[in-house]
């Protein structure tokens, strides 16, 4: 826990664990904001006008917001006051609160999973936990701050609706069902403290997730930066709005037609930023192949298919390069 950038950061110059190379800097700090990303109404009685905005922003951005999506805006905000609250706690507090299962199905960690081998540092902290089932994962989640489980619980199962609702919207609109696939929900909650110096490091470098769907909680605080056409610009923090962005997976099975855009999240100097990802991802022996309504004779199947498994293998040996990664997905036709 001594590694938690929140545990020591207190103003210190950046340490050079934590400067990327050049290529991988943020470069200019100034971003423009997206003003064209789509804000998909939810709460309209035309199903099939919610379906082709979806699969437009999808085909066009890879990510969109949604408003009037069913979940209560206080319990978004309580979620989130209690996931700053526990970023809060003592890095003695966490090391205890993420340790009570021994299969580790709930822990936290500085920058990335692979923090030991790693070269240099991401500035985050990342608390991780299973959703489903409900009954059986919450028993592991953390007890500080008190509310913790009170409100997650709720929060997690109303974001879990809304993310079956989406997968439901994705099913229709491209003649596949998608339902019967998923396998692991789980929850990730970013923290990003004040940075000495955001143009050095990253708080999370560019990628592409790797699960179905991922279900976005900002804060206030802007961060989240995504890649269209050339360039990185700024997806703002609506109030009450989700940020929903498709991952590699519905990439592959839509043989291409929707895309995972790549998107990152920069540092702030003067305050936090935290976040949390619901991301709902395939079973680990589903097969990830472009589904057979996606391919004809005029559309070949662009992608190799391969068990999830094996796909975050993949997704994993090459998580820093999005061109290396596609190159060991694709077909060779």
């Amino acid at each position: 826990m001594e590694h938690l950038v929140s545990s020591w950061y207190n103003n210190r110059s950046l340490p050079e664990s934590y400067i990327l190379p050049p290529e991988r800097r943020l470069g200019n700090l100034i971003v423009p904001l997206a003003n064209n990303i789509p804000v998909i109404d939810l709460g309209g009685h035309d199903q099939t006008d919610i379906i082709q905005q979806i699969l437009e922003a999808s085909q066009e951005f890879g990510f969109f917001q949604v408003i009037n999506h069913g979940v209560p805006s206080n319990l978004m905000d309580e979620a989130m006051s209690v996931f700053k609250e526990f970023h809060a706690l003592s890095g003695e507090d966490k090391a205890i609160e993420t340790s009570k299962d021994p299969n580790k199905s709930c822990y936290i960690y500085p920058s990335s999973a692979n923090y030991a081998t790693e070269k240099f540092h991401l500035w985050r902290d990342a608390l991780v936990h299973n959703c489903n089932p409900l009954e059986e994962c919450i028993q592991f989640w953390p007890e500080q701050p008190p509310r913790y489980r009170e409100v997650v619980g709720p929060y997690t199962a109303e974001v879990r609706k809304l993310g079956f609702r989406i997968l439901e919207f994705f099913s229709q609109g491209l003649g596949i069902s998608l339902g019967g696939l998923v396998g692991n929900q789980n929850l990730v909650v970013n923290h990003y403290p004040p940075c000495p110096d955001p143009s050095l490091t990253m708080g999370l470098g560019k990628h592409i997730d790797p699960a179905f769907i991922n279900i976005l909680l900002q804060s206030d605080v802007y961060g989240l930066q995504v890649f269209k056409d050339e360039g990185w610009v700024v997806v703002e923090p609506i109030p009450n709005a989700f940020v929903v962005n498709i991952g590699y997976p519905l990439q592959i099975i839509s043989n291409g037609k929707l895309k995972g855009a790549e998107h990152r999240a920069v540092t702030n100097s003067n305050i936090a930023r935290t976040s949390a990802s619901f991301f709902i991802s395939p079973s680990h022996e589903t097969l990830i192949e472009p589904a057979k309504s996606s391919v004809d004779a005029s559309h070949p199947a662009l992608y190799k298919s391969l068990p999830y498994k094996d796909f975050i293998a993949k997704y994993l040996a090459n998580f820093s390069d999005s061109k290396a990664l596609e190159e060991a997905l694709r077909t060779t036709v």
